[in-house]
């Protein structure tokens, strides 16, 4: 199973279980992800994403997204697409 990294988390808000990622490759909703820090280690499959608040099915290199996640992330938590299954 091979990983890319596509970006980090910039914030979590732990009253919504929501990370904000800063997005550095293309990521869509069905891709599945892997955060990745420190303490964090889990992979979720991307059901919906946010660009300032209004629902989007993909996000760019530069796009600063909200994603609904099952467990805390940390601020700087890596965030890799896992690709080629």
């Amino acid at each position: 199973m091979e990983e890319k990294e596509i970006g980090y988390v910039s914030h979590y808000f732990g009253h919504i279980s929501v990370a904000a990622v800063e997005v550095t490759d293309a990521v869509k909703v069905g891709d599945t992800l892997h955060f990745k820090g420190h303490t964090t280690d889990f992979q979720i499959e991307v059901e919906s994403m946010q660009i300032e608040h209004e629902s989007v099915s993909e996000a760019k290199a530069g796009d600063s997204i909200g994603i609904k996640v099952p467990d805390k992330v940390r601020t700087g938590d890596k965030v890799l697409k896992v690709v080629g299954e």
